[in-house]
């Protein structure tokens, strides 16, 4: 088991913020909560359980949904602060010592910084959320496909996932840890680990 100390932080795109809190990375046990934040179709829920219990062989629980916070809303932008939102669950969530949390939404999201984000995750933390806005082939006035969507969404929940258990971006373009700067590289990247990453997160 890997037994390395990590500053918890958060990741979005390229944004480190750090935290006055360590982790380990290799911590196994406990399960990953999905929690949908807002209203959106629930068929995506049910391909991210079976996706996730098999990529990290965890159990997986579903959480009711909440409303996406609107205070988070910036008029000026059009878009949710994805670490406004985090920070909010963090005060209203509870979860046991080694639950790990993924919070879905399809409203767009950004960061300080960035114009968006696909997601933000705290680094060796226990918390991560995912938009599904910029994943709709709609969101670029193309033909929804179906397939395509849900590939997406599993590599971005994966990939914030992966944050959360103490994996950083990874330079290899198809590992699903390579940061994606824009839906090409979504696309372009697996939905699996590379063989370094998949060493580090097997104990």
């Amino acid at each position: 088991m890997i037994a390395i100390g990590l500053c918890l932080a958060i990741i979005a795109g390229g944004l480190f913020t750090i935290f006055l809190r360590c982790a380990e990375l290799g911590n196994r046990g406990g399960k990953i909560i999905l929690l949908p934040i807002g209203d959106f179709d629930g068929r995506v829920l049910d391909a991210l359980e079976n996706d996730l219990e098999k990529t990290f062989n965890f159990k997986v629980e579903r959480r009711e949904a909440i409303k996406v916070p609107a205070e988070t809303f910036s008029r000026v932008r059009g878009q949710y602060s994805s670490s406004q939102i985090l920070n909010k669950l963090r005060g209203s969530v509870a979860l046991e010592k080694q639950d790990k949390m993924l919070g879905i939404t399809d409203v767009d999201l950004y960061t300080e910084g960035l114009n968006f984000v696909f997601g933000e995750a705290e680094l060796g933390g226990q918390m991560a959320i995912i938009s599904l806005a910029r994943l709709h082939q709609s969101f670029y006035s193309l033909p929804e496909n179906k397939t395509l969507f849900l590939e997406r969404a599993k590599k971005e929940a994966v990939h914030e996932l992966g944050h959360v258990f103490g994996l950083a971006h990874c330079p290899d373009p198809e590992c699903v840890m390579h940061f994606s700067n824009s839906l090409l590289d979504t696309d372009r990247k697996s939905a699996s680990f590379c063989p370094r990453c998949r060493e580090l997160w097997e104990p």
